[in-house]
């Protein structure tokens, strides 16, 4: 193992640059509290306001908001908003959501910072999250993916994560479906976590997430309101049914949920109850 290189000037320059950082959102927290000005989104990445901070910080602080707000809010309305914004050194800032709230949205927003604080600004958020995956885990190796999807569980408190892809690989349909896509040069990684629904749950069960489901797509295609059935059915005329049915019943839908905000809307149960 490598031994752990010491930490050089640059490190200790680089961690003084990064408690700034709390300072400014420690600074907001207590000026808002006092009515300084509104943010409801600040309260999440600091929870307590804090000791008393003196007027002039407070104040100065105020003219620093209004002031970049000002400026900001001005450039947004020029362009009517068709524009993208690079926050750099973004922080904890809560800009992007003060502008979501206003409906002054660029078309793009970018915030840069240490990863770090990066990281730190992501696991505060509270928002709940959808992760969409088709037909990518897939190609990645089991491990990979495991890791993938166990990050996502970890980072994100309130979350759903929607994977579509194959299932039942270990039957003669699905080898060929392999032998297949192996002559394409298409080598399928992570067809180990194919093998049925339930270890397509599992990758989620054992990586953090509190729930998980999965139904072939069959199913699913049984459950679609019939009467949009009846009528793609009707677009064109389809001999080999049998060969449907075996094509729907090696692909999937798994979803998995954490629900620390306690929403009530994670424990679908999609296909049976709910239309997705």
């Amino acid at each position: 193992m490598a031994a752990r290189q010491p930490f050089t000037d640059l490190d200790t320059a680089d961690e003084a640059v990064r408690s700034t950082c709390d300072d400014a959102t420690t600074c907001k927290r207590y000026a808002t509290s006092k009515g300084y000005w509104t943010d409801p989104y600040v309260q999440y990445f600091v929870r307590s306001v804090g000791e008393r901070k003196a007027p002039e910080i407070n104040r100065g602080y105020y003219a620093r908001v209004q002031g970049m707000n000002h400026l900001l809010d001005a450039f947004l309305r020029k362009t009517k908003c068709d524009c993208q914004i690079v926050n750099l050194g973004a922080g904890l800032d809560t800009t992007f959501w003060r502008l979501k709230d206003e409906n002054l949205m660029p078309r793009k927003y970018f915030e840069v910072d240490f990863p770090m604080i990066a990281a730190r600004k992501i696991h505060n958020i509270k928002l709940p999250t959808l992760f969409l995956s088709e037909c990518v885990l897939v190609y990645m190796t089991p491990d990979q993916s495991s890791k993938l999807v166990n990050w996502a569980s970890v980072t994100f408190h309130t979350a759903m994560f929607v994977n579509y892809e194959q299932v039942n690989m270990l039957d003669r349909f699905g080898q060929v479906m392999i032998e297949n896509l192996q002559r394409r040069q298409c080598n399928l990684a992570g067809v180990e976590v194919c093998q049925s629904l339930e270890t397509q749950k599992e990758r989620f069960l054992k990586t953090g997430w509190e729930n998980a489901d999965a139904l072939d797509m069959m199913t699913v295609y049984s459950v679609i309101p019939q009467d949009d059935v009846a009528r793609i059915e009707r677009l064109e005329f389809l001999d080999e049914k049998e060969l449907l049915q075996q094509l729907l019943q090696h692909y999937s839908i798994c979803w998995a949920t954490k629900d620390k905000l306690k929403l009530g809307t994670y424990g679908l149960e999609y296909c049976h109850k709910v239309y997705f």
